[in-house]
């Protein structure tokens, strides 16, 4: 059996404050230069685009969204804590699907009346930043003592998945149970629908998504091939809702999940959407077809938060996932669920209360403050660099130059060595000079590496050299034109979040290029 490629790394990925009171009323939201509100797909467009239309298109936007009282009969909450916190759910709402959009896209059967996805969204207390923080809906909770919906019947606390909190109690359960579990006091509520969020994709014209690797999920219907595709509403829905394309089940999803919101963000941003007032009211006419709120979120808010927009981009927004003790936690009657690792979980919980942000500060490498002209220039090239499997830097590279071009192979070597790849910095000259084509010679036990170098060497051809070891041998050819930026893409996997602490990547770690 072939060892596992020993090259990769894993890598976990993982505002005013309102009045102390039980239920906070409108909290006053101070103007900022970037506004932080990075909440989902379906929520983006609404909240962040009100500023510059005025009053009178914001409250009819409030009288457009849908009410629920999810706090009505909450007691001994949590402390409100720094910033603001919003728990946004997407609920397997499917009624108002087409029978052929339904087939199509393997969308039968009756809805479950569950929660099929989970986020925990903090605005910080200065709107500078947005963290999100991704609850897995297998999660094994505890309900607090509820009246069962269904039959009106009393409960007891009990154990039971986390998504099942809306079957048993609805929004009010469902803020409930995240409280006791996270000790994050939960001031706003929203609900998204399947019909909601197709649309609203379909109203941006698509987003892109890229990937490493094929993805493909018979359950869902999921079938994309590697590099970037644009997907409709109905394809989003599957991508976000796939669970089957590999052994990370609900975590890969998740990760697919944050990867699709800073797409969104990305590409309602730079497009110019919510600048345009017609397109934005076609956008968040899809948005809100199927959207519901608690009755405190209104026009006041949505207009303040709209103001402090300037400078959006998904480079703002922080993404995060539960640090897990047992991805399949066996529990007799409820199957396999995913087990927190509680302490972690309370280091990141704690965070989000004291307002501190997830994703580590990265520093320049003199010390001084980064020059905002040089920090854009960064992340431009950051995006436009192509996501791999393996990390850049634990790819060890020789270069040898195949052709008659004096200095082709130091210039290979320096791009290589620019974009990340770990270089010998001692270019050879090949034994023949007139390779054609660019090659990489390589061990197939670093097949993973091979591949991520290949996307930086544009039409390179992979030749398969066993016992050669972790060394990647390129032949420079004359189709040679260029080095490719890429970055390694953050992997999200079970063994990656049981391994270590809770870690968060910045939006622009992972919309495409």
């Amino acid at each position: 059996m072939p060892a596992r490629d020993p090259s990769v790394a894993e890598v976990s990925v993982l505002p005013s404050s309102p009045p102390r009171s039980t239920r906070p009323r409108r909290p006053a939201v101070r103007r900022s230069p970037r506004w932080g509100l990075r909440i989902s797909a379906f929520t983006a467009g609404a909240v962040l685009a009100v500023s510059g239309f005025g009053h009178a298109m914001v409250n009819g936007l409030d009288m457009s969204i849908k009410r629920v009282d999810p706090f009505r009969h909450l007691r001994d909450r949590p402390d409100t804590g720094k910033g603001l916190n919003f728990l946004v759910v997407g609920v397997d709402e499917r009624g108002t699907i087409a029978a052929e959009e339904k087939h199509k896209y393997k969308l039968g059967g009756a809805p479950c009346n569950c929660t099929d996805t989970i986020m925990l969204v903090h605005l910080s207390e200065d709107r500078d930043r947005a963290s999100v923080v991704s609850l897995p809906r297998d999660s094994y909770a505890e309900m607090p003592p509820h009246t069962y919906k269904p039959t009106g019947e009393r409960h007891q606390a009990h154990q039971q998945k986390l998504n099942a909190a809306y079957a048993h109690g609805g929004p009010e359960l469902t803020v409930r149970t995240v409280e006791k579990m996270t000790g994050v006091h939960i001031h706003h509520y929203l609900e998204v629908g399947f019909t909601s969020f197709m649309r609203t994709v379909d109203a941006l014209g698509g987003v892109p998504v890229c990937t490493v690797k094929p993805l493909k999920d018979k359950y869902s219907g999921l079938d994309l091939p590697v590099g970037t595709s644009q997907l409709n509403g109905g394809e989003a829905l599957q991508y976000v809702r796939a669970r089957s394309v590999d052994g990370s089940a609900d975590l890969g999803r998740m990760q697919r999940q944050q990867r699709f919101v800073a797409s969104v963000i990305d590409k309602a941003t730079s497009s110019g959407v919510l600048m345009n007032p017609a397109k934005f009211q076609e956008v968040t006419a899809a948005m809100l077809s199927a959207v519901r709120a608690d009755r405190d979120f209104g026009s006041e808010e949505m207009l303040a938060l709209g103001r402090a927009m300037h400078g959006f981009s998904p480079a703002s927004a922080e993404f995060a996932t539960v640090p897990v003790a047992k991805a399949k936690y066996q529990v007799p009657g409820l199957g396999e669920t995913v087990k927190w690792d509680d302490k972690k979980a309370k280091r990141l919980f704690e965070a989000l209360r004291q307002d501190q942000p997830l994703a580590p500060h990265k520093p320049t490498s003199s010390g001084e403050p980064e020059d905002p002209d040089d920090a854009k220039k960064a992340r431009e090239a950051k995006k436009r660099a192509i996501p791999v499997e393996v990390a850049p830097g634990t790819i060890r590279v020789q270069v040898d130059n195949g052709t008659e071009t004096a200095g082709l192979g130091h210039r290979a070597d320096k791009e290589l060595r620019a974009t990340g790849f770990n270089t010998t910095g001692i270019p050879g000259n090949a034994e023949r000079q007139d390779v054609k084509k660019t090659e990489i010679a390589y061990d197939p036990r670093w097949d993973r590496s091979a591949r991520s170098l290949a996307v930086a060497l544009p039409g390179a051809k992979l030749r398969k050299v066993s016992g050669q070891g972790p060394l990647m041998k390129v032949t420079l050819g004359d189709n040679f034109r260029r080095v490719a930026p890429v970055r390694a893409e953050p992997v999200l996997d079970a063994k990656a979040l049981e391994s270590g602490g809770f870690a968060a990547v910045t939006g622009d770690d992972v919309v495409c290029p």
